[in-house]
């Protein structure tokens, strides 16, 4: 017959708390008394007062679950489901609040304003919307007010001349400049060489013509001749090549002098290492003009074109 212990039948122990290698010893020995039938049994000693009841065997105890039952745990369709919900049902309520709020109708918008005027006091005039506008009842500045404008501040800019509608110069104040024998001075326009009237360009174009013998009205040396692909002075250059006329470095007589900046003028002489220029409008001023300056100074030199 094994031996169960109950509280305060223990073995007798100065500790009043049992431990787990005391219980085991406690049941190994209960269980060789209980083999040998012929031992007698021992008396055992009374537990003392103050212990405690014995716990049971570790092997008896329940195993505690190590993981949450299947049954209980949420699946991952219902977490899913949740998420969706949180997401999804706010957007809806959104979605047809708005339109609510920002669709309205014509009228009654028209409506409201109405009514909310006569709660204001407002009184709208019976005639008020019978009011046309006519074009006679204002006034504008017309494009003849802005080129009377533009002529009257280009006479205050310069008072010696007067501009032309195309950007020549038509009159000039004073006696002619010793040499200057160009004959559209006083005009406006193009000159009969296509070129802009007291431009450079056309200074010197006459003075080629002069050169070429042409003095009289049968000019050969024209626009639509030398520059038919641009008659401003920067583009002289670079007609002079496609025409396949001579350009130099070395200046001569009757030749054009070349300058980077837009210009350029015609050659009277040479004289060593300086060239003696004729020119109009050096400086922006539509007048004539003689310098002396060094052949360095000039870009490039295009001869006289044939004719």
């Amino acid at each position: 017959m094994v031996d169960v212990l109950t509280p305060g039948t223990g073995p007798a122990s100065t500790d009043p708390f049992p431990t787990r290698r005391s219980l085991r010893e406690h049941a190994a020995s209960s269980t060789a008394r209980t083999r040998t039938d012929a031992a007698p049994a021992v008396p055992r000693a009374p537990a003392s007062v103050d212990a405690r009841p014995a716990l049971p065997p570790v092997s008896a105890r329940p195993a505690r679950p190590l993981r949450r039952p299947s049954a209980q745990r949420p699946s991952v369709q219902r977490r899913l489901a949740g998420v969706l919900a949180v997401l999804v049902i706010p957007g809806i309520v959104a979605g047809t609040s708005i339109p609510s709020f920002a669709i309205a109708n014509a009228s009654g918008a028209s409506d409201h304003y109405v009514a909310a005027d006569a709660q204001d006091g407002i009184v709208v005039a019976d005639d008020a919307t019978g009011a046309t506008a006519a074009r006679a009842d204002f006034d504008a500045t017309s494009e003849q007010d802005l080129r009377d404008a533009r002529a009257a501040l280009r006479a205050r800019l310069f008072p010696r001349s007067a501009a032309a509608s195309d950007g020549g110069f038509s009159t000039v104040d004073g006696p002619r400049a010793p040499g200057d024998d160009y004959p559209w001075r006083n005009s406006g326009g193009l000159s009969p060489l296509g070129y802009v009237i007291r431009q450079c360009t056309d200074f010197v174009a006459w003075r080629l013509n002069q050169d070429a013998g042409s003095k009289g009205g049968d000019y050969k040396l024209v626009w639509s001749v030398m520059t038919p692909g641009g008659g401003s002075a920067s583009q002289w250059a670079s007609q002079w090549k496609r025409n396949g006329w001579k350009t130099s470095h070395t200046p001569v007589r009757g030749a054009v002098a070349w300058f980077y900046g837009n210009h350029v003028a015609y050659v009277k002489s040479v004289a060593g290492d300086q060239v003696n220029l004729e020119e109009y409008n050096w400086g922006g001023d539509g007048a004539y003009h003689t310098r002396t300056i060094d052949v360095s100074d000039v870009a490039l030199f295009l001869y006289p074109p044939p004719v």
